[in-house]
């Protein structure tokens, strides 16, 4: 039965200790796709063919946003929507196929079924947008608009600059214990549980980044018993989500638009490689599984940036 396959797809995510986020994205887009199956009359995991996804697929796009919903009961009212029934992104609906491939294929390991219906060619081509680029005066600018005096606010400005500083996701920034940082050695230990990749990692920060950090954990153990990093008013652990709209209500204040935490990490990439690192530390340093994987998500060098970077290590300009 599909539905007992699903169950038991989720449970192996949950033993491997794959990410609540990753699993909930599974769990989400599986839900939807029996609920679609269930009207087709299909209910066996081996009765869906490559066909069977197409015309899933189709109908995605034919219905919209939040037409359909795994809880009809969640009373999100998803009619009241703005963009109720508007085009489901390109990018959403390869995230759905990327998710159901992740299922078949695990099903093909099971021997549930001999191969996976969703086929490379499934995919759409998306052309990548490239993130925002914050420039030096901006970020300065952003810094300076937000009151320190505040312990949330300053404690966010911290988290701000580490992340521009190391890279590192703010997902693994939010986790991060006093224990796992090094003031005098001027790094910082994520343990595998607490990333992406599930591998424990060490990222670094300049002697700039230590003055402040060593500045900030004087000043929370005074006013917060805690062992997170950046605890909330409360002590507890800072979800990511209310940290990302805290970012954005400080840039508005600014004007600057489309800025989010990762635009941070991005930021780090590319002024990483600007001042002339080269990819494959980058690679490790933003903790990805190849260096392909950097390429694809983080190069948004345009041609001012490769003039620049050429100008800096232009041969004859060494030589004469």
């Amino acid at each position: 039965m599909l539905i007992r396959d699903v169950e038991m797809f989720i449970e192996h995510c949950e033993n491997k200790g794959l990410a609540t986020k990753t699993i909930g994205s599974y769990e989400q887009t599986l839900r939807l796709l029996m609920l679609y199956l269930d009207e087709q009359g299909i209910t066996q995991t081996e009765k869906i063919t490559h066909t069977v996804i197409q015309n899933y697929v189709r109908q995605i796009k034919e219905r919209g946003k939040y037409t359909v919903t795994s809880n009809p009961n969640s009373g999100n009212y998803q009619e009241r929507r703005l963009d109720f029934g508007k085009k489901v992104s390109d990018v959403t609906i390869n995230n759905y196929l990327r998710n159901m491939s992740a299922f078949f294929g695990w099903c093909v390991e099971e021997d549930l079924i001999l191969r996976s219906p969703v086929k490379r060619g499934d995919y759409i081509k998306v052309e990548r947008r490239p993130l925002e680029f914050v420039s030096d005066e901006d970020f300065r600018k952003l810094l300076r608009n937000m009151n320190t005096a505040s312990f949330s606010e300053y404690r966010d400005s911290i988290v701000i600059q580490l992340l521009l500083d190391t890279g590192m996701r703010v997902n693994e920034c939010l986790l991060i214990q006093v224990t796992d940082v090094n003031l005098q050695k001027r790094y910082i230990y994520l343990p595998a549980e607490n990333t992406k990749g599930k591998k424990g990692r060490y990222v670094f920060f300049s002697d700039k980044m230590a003055t402040q950090l060593q500045r900030w954990i004087k000043y929370k153990d005074r006013y917060r018993d805690s062992d997170f990093l950046f605890c909330t008013n409360k002590g507890k652990f800072l979800e990511v989500n209310n940290f990302e709209a805290n970012v954005r209500k400080y840039a508005q204040r600014i004007g600057l638009k489309d800025i989010h935490p990762h635009v941070f990490r991005n930021n780090f990439a590319k002024r990483f490689l600007m001042s002339g690192g080269d990819i494959y530390t980058l690679s490790r340093l933003l903790g990805h599984s190849s260096v392909t994987v950097t390429e694809q998500a983080y190069l948004d060098v345009n041609q001012d940036d490769l003039a620049e970077m050429y100008r800096k290590h232009s041969p004859l300009s060494k030589i004469i």
